[in-house]
């Protein structure tokens, strides 16, 4: 049983980049990562592109990471290349307070996270011709 496993994990490689310390929360970035997943690489990118959030710019540049990965350690087709999974995990949070009324102060909370982008390569599919 833990052969044929391994020979499927041969056969399928799967490319990984992550990215720690992403100054953002979680909760901001699970709908952009789970807009990408499943898009071929130059969609995901052209998508991130045009997007108005701040933190598209860390997770493009994290694609990109994973892209340039594909390319130099697998040798993978680029234009081959989708988003097989985009997780984001949490972090430390940074803790900071702000001076209010009567003497009090409340608490601010500066959540970071981990990114992690990764990418598998489409396998050509044969079309055997069919009868009509």
């Amino acid at each position: 049983m833990k052969k044929t496993k391994e020979n499927i994990e041969d056969k399928i490689k799967l490319v990984r980049s992550v990215n720690k310390n992403v100054r953002c929360g979680t909760r901001k970035l699970n709908p952009i990562l789970k807009a990408i997943v499943g898009k071929k690489v130059d969609i995901a990118i052209r998508n991130l592109s045009f997007s108005d959030k701040r933190i598209t710019k860390d997770i493009k540049k994290t694609l990109s990471s994973a892209v340039a990965n594909a390319e130099n350690n697998f040798q993978y087709d680029i234009d081959r290349l989708i988003v097989k999974e985009a997780y984001c995990g949490k972090q430390v949070v940074m803790r900071r307070f702000r001076p209010r009324a009567k003497g009090r102060a409340s608490p601010i909370k500066k959540p970071y996270s981990n990114l992690t982008i990764i990418l598998s390569e489409i396998k050509k599919v044969e079309k055997h011709g069919t009868k009509s």
